[in-house]
């Protein structure tokens, strides 16, 4: 994708599910159905559905009236004469029935069913299933189907609230009671049942302890002995009436996100549903009835029912209704609102938002959360949702939980092929307790004409041929469109049902409400549906509403879409995301106007994930009021069980779903706990050279050795000895155990006796043994003796080599010795690349770039094969000027939109980028004079290097012993007087580079 120059700050996006907006599908004509109702019939409502063809798929048979199912590439037109002749004929014939068996029908069905509902009795239904005309007999019934709500699911309680978490810590009227979570979102929906409160009263009529109105304020008095204290406001449909005694508080921001408009609410009010979604998650009332389109789903309750929310709106609907490409949030307004919620006095904050992959620990909101967990503010965030792919991760800082996606039990469904095959899946669009047959066809085989059959595979609006899909089962592909945008395709094209196949193994199994009855299988069942759809004689399918295989779909596993470390942040020390809760087909509170009857809704993602780890932090506070942030992700973490593969082996990959997923009938009783605050972020910030604190050199703090309870360590080639220390929350003898495939890994002390709140600090010696290199290798740490083992995972990268960034030379021929400690053994390639002459781009001073406010451009093309880029800026004065650089790869010299950018832009005289096995292309640099004394003058350079430009390293091979140290010599000659060059060494078939820089004096 390129995108346009010049730059603007980029509005954040939220981590969104595709919402599903479109209704139950009506019943749709099928063949061959098997009779699901009872033997023994009770009176009531029923649907009852006749084995002629209905109008979508009448092919023709009846005397006079021709054929009405479409020709190829034509809509259905019921409008037609002969059209409504077969409907005449259809309610004829269903009129007959009903006064043979004395019924009144009083809704029917001729185009995409063939059919009548009515009010019969037990013996009327057996008098229909009778009936060699009629195809089936169903109970008119909307069921709540059968799944596991996510709090049940987490051993919270079950639907009455006993038996779980809940219970155990005094029931759900107390469970977070005190607590105020604070929702950095697109806003609350008050209506919703979820939220539902108490009037708000004047202080002197408040009991103690209960939330109270000044007029211009809300205040509560919360567990910790503070105190919530929040402005009112108003705005579009949002008055002082719509805070309660549940939502305690409620800003919006909007400044920052210039695109707001008539699409959603200038107020609090979410115009959007997430953020309702993610509220009510988090901190929704006990005991809700949720109901989506018609289907009633039974009861469900947020993680930390009796917590009170405080929403800040800082996400918003875009100007253009048709596409959330422009929904978004400010930066600028996200945090603004972390400020203000911080400010107001909230205990725990839920930020389901994402931006891209994380590339540093310090950006404004991660600078707003360090001071919110210093603040005592416990902070769950979303990983985000650009898996499965590695580093794809947002929030990267160690100050908060960073939370990935899990699945959870959900409504299940099958696909059933006539050959007797069967595929497990998800669906609430079939009728519980229905089945759907038809002919089933593979939607890339019917393309319309003029559409492409990719186009067609994944049902995009218009691509499938009507005919050929009317009357049939459409299976259609994931990717590229909304999921309930291909059930809309099969619908329009006159479908009755769909399948929607998964691509790719572990993508994700959604329930949506789609167009026509639909089951979402696995990728793994693909290929044989299709091949039965091409290949049978007379392909046909039935969609189920339960699942009727002998495959229990293992859970908790990650969601395909749930993104993965490790980050790139800075360094790949500290491992991401933190745990793993559920966030696959979540049910919660969504959007609706002030007149508007409340909603609810199914959504997946990290963002649903988030704000149950939100509402448990809410719980740990409701138990333990002073519980410091840090202290309550560890118990978190290292109570928390491994999620499952597909095939329902344990799945370890710390990158996936961080420690594990999370446990809450075991938080409560971590036994140890990894206690980190401000001044150890403080050390590791100062450490990486991001910000300066003062802090003296003894308490700067290495990546591996942050007091997290987690160990990464991203470059391993020597043996390496990392710091931790635990403290007790109950006494007793602990004892270590560690293991990580093909690393010796050494704790010690291995045994320590603690007392209740005591502390012991031990170190972890990991040494490369048969690791392979450049290969992330896991396992655990794990102390026992206490309630619970104390288990924390481990990530290793063993490394070719360590070697340094950069080494120096001088004149115009010469060498430099460079030192490496090997991670290998045996004879290591040396790759060089230069040394290539650094050409002058830019030779400026102050009045350089005056015409474009102190910018200035210029392009350098970088060839196939080069093996380093450098860009180098550099002022005459040091002191006094501040020069930024900016390196774009663009589209052409002429067009310069541009697919990358990489910046250098301290408050530094002297700037620099440096791109290792840059993307062949053309570079568009700019530099900006942004402050300068005068006199002044500066340059700009570039210097571009392949292989076999005359740097030579010696030996080569280089002879290495793993762990070891091992020397060898670069050389030059011939260069020019007065000119810098630039190369690089590049270490075996690693990534790992020393850039060599020589002066030619």
């Amino acid at each position: 994708m390129t995108r346009p120059l010049p730059r603007a700050a980029a509005a954040l996006t939220l981590a969104l599910a595709l919402t599903a907006t479109s209704a139950l599908a009506g019943h749709a004509a099928v063949e061959e159905v098997k009779p699901i109702a009872p033997v023994t019939a009770e009176d009531g409502r029923y649907i009852v559905l006749f084995a002629e063809d209905a109008l979508a798929t009448y092919d023709g048979g009846v005397p006079g009236i021709e054929a009405t199912k479409p020709a190829k590439g034509n809509k259905l037109d019921a409008h037609t004469k002969n059209a409504q002749k077969y409907i005449e004929h259809l309610e004829k014939k269903q009129q007959q029935v009903a006064d043979e068996i004395g019924v009144t029908p009083d809704t029917t069905y001729q185009v995409t069913a063939n059919g009548f509902a009515a009010e019969l009795t037990a013996e009327q239904v057996a008098t229909l299933r009778a009936d060699k005309t009629v195809l089936g007999v169903f109970p008119d019934e909307i069921r709540t189907v059968d799944a596991v709500p996510s709090t049940e699911f987490l051993g919270l309680g079950s639907a009455d609230g006993s038996g779980g978490v809940w219970e155990a810590t005094g029931g759900v009227e107390t469970a977070g009671e005190g607590i105020v979570v604070g929702v950095v979102d697109t806003g609350i929906a008050p209506e919703n049942p979820s939220f539902a409160g108490e009037k708000l009263k004047k202080q002197k009529q408040t009991p103690a302890g209960e939330p109270y109105t000044t007029g211009t304020e809300i205040v509560f008095p919360k567990a910790d002995g503070g105190e919530f204290r929040s402005t009112i406001v108003t705005g579009e449909e949002w008055d002082k009436h719509d805070y309660s005694t549940k939502i305690i508080g409620a800003q919006w921001f909007g400044e920052g996100f210039e695109a707001v408009t008539d699409d959603d609410y200038l107020s609090p009010r979410d115009g959007d549903g997430h953020g309702s979604h993610t509220a009510s998650t988090a901190a929704g009332n006990f005991g809700v009835d949720a109901t989506v389109s018609g289907v009633d789903f039974g009861a469900i309750t947020g993680v930390a029912p009796a917590a009170k929310i405080a929403a800040y709106k800082a996400c918003w609907n875009g100007p253009d209704p048709s596409t959330t490409d422009d929904d978004g949030c400010a930066l600028s307004d996200l945090t603004a609102a972390i400020d203000t919620a911080v400010r107001d006095g909230v205990d725990v904050i839920n930020y389901s938002i994402g931006g891209g992959s994380a590339t540093t620990v310090l950006s404004p909101e991660d600078i707003s959360f360090y001071n919110a967990a210093a603040a005592g503010v416990f902070v769950a965030v979303s990983a985000g949702n650009s898996g499965p792919g590695a580093a794809t991760a947002d929030h990267a800082s160690p100050w908060y939980t960073t939370v990935a996606a899990s699945t959870i039990p959900t409504w299940e469904g099958t696909v059933e092929l006539g050959d007797g095959f069967t595929a497990p899946g998800v669906t609430v669009s079939v009728p519980d307790g229905q089945t759907v047959t038809g002919d089933v066809v593979y939607a890339g085989d019917i393309p319309a004409a003029g559409a492409a059959a990719s186009d067609a595979a994944l049902c995009l609006l218009g691509s499938v041929d009507d005919a050929a899909a009317a009357g049939k089962i459409v299976i259609c592909d994931r990717g590229s469109n909304a999921r309930v945008e291909k059930s809309q395709e099969v619908a329009e094209s006159g479908g009755i049902g769909a399948i929607l196949t998964n691509v790719a193994p572990g993508e994700s199994l959604d329930n949506d409400f789609h167009s026509v009855p639909t089951v979402h299988v696995a990728a793994e069942y693909r290929a044989a549906i299709v091949a039965y759809s091409r290949d049978a004689a007379a392909p046909v399918a039935t969609l189920h509403s339960d699942n009727i295989t002998d495959v229990v779909t293992p859970t908790p596993q990650v969601a395909g879409f749930s993104s993965r470390g490790p980050m790139n942040a800075e360094t790949n020390d500290v491992i991401k995301p933190d745990v793993s809760a559920p966030g696959v087909a979540i049910l919660a509170a969504t959007t609706n106007g002030s007149k508007e009857a409340p909603t609810w809704g199914i959504l997946s993602g990290t963002s649903m994930a988030s704000p149950h780890v939100a509402g448990l932090g809410a719980l740990y506070l409701g138990e333990h009021p002073t519980m410091a942030p840090a202290d309550i992700k560890s118990a978190l973490m290292t109570t928390a069980y491994d999620t499952v593969n597909g095939d329902g082996s344990p799945n370890t990959d710390p990158f996936a779903q961080g420690a594990g997923h999370v446990d809450p009938t075991k938080m409560f009783e971590p036994s140890l706990v990894y206690s980190s605050g401000p001044i150890d972020w403080a050390g590791y910030l100062q450490g990486l050279g991001l910000a300066n604190f003062g802090l003296p050199e003894e308490d700067l703090v290495a990546p591996s050795d942050l007091n997290l309870a987690s160990i990464g360590i991203g470059s391993l080639s020597a043996p390496e000895t990392i710091t931790r220390t635990i403290t007790a929350t109950e006494a007793g003898t602990y004892t270590a155990t560690a293991e990580v495939p093909g690393i010796d890994v050494t704790v010690e002390p291995s045994t320590v006796t603690l007392a209740d709140g005591e502390s012991a600090t031990f170190t972890v010696t990991f040494a490369k043994a048969d690791a392979p290199a450049e290969q992330w290798t896991t396992g655990f740490l794990t102390w026992t003796g206490g309630t619970n083992d104390v288990r924390s995972p481990i990530a290793v990268y063993p490394v070719t080599a360590t070697a340094p960034a950069e080494v120096t030379g001088t004149g115009t021929e010469g060498s430099l010795e460079v030192g490496i400690t090997s991670g290998v053994t045996g004879d290591l390639a040396l790759h060089t690349a230069g040394l290539a002459k650094a050409e002058r781009l830019i030779d400026g001073d102050e009045t350089t770039g005056a015409a474009e406010d102190g910018h200035s451009y210029a392009l350098v093309t970088v060839p196939e094969g080069a093996d380093l880029a450098r860009f180098v800026q550099d002022s005459s004065d040091d002191a006094a000027s501040d020069l930024d650089l900016f390196v774009y790869r663009v589209v052409s010299d002429t067009d310069w939109r541009y697919y990358e950018m990489w910046q250098s832009a301290t408050g530094s005289a002297d700037e620099e980028v440096v791109r290792t096995a840059p993307t062949a292309g053309t570079y568009l640099v700019e530099a900006h004079v942004y402050a300068y004394e005068d006199p002044f003058t500066w340059t700009l350079d570039a210097a571009v290097a392949s292989p076999g430009e005359g740097l030579e390293a010696a030996p080569n091979p280089l002879p290495v012993v793993n762990g070891q140290d091992a020397t060898f010599n670069v050389r030059w000659s011939g260069l020019e007087p007065g000119a810098t060059y630039s190369g690089s060494v590049r270490y075996g078939d690693s990534s790992i580079r020393t850039l060599v820089t020589v002066t030619a004096e």
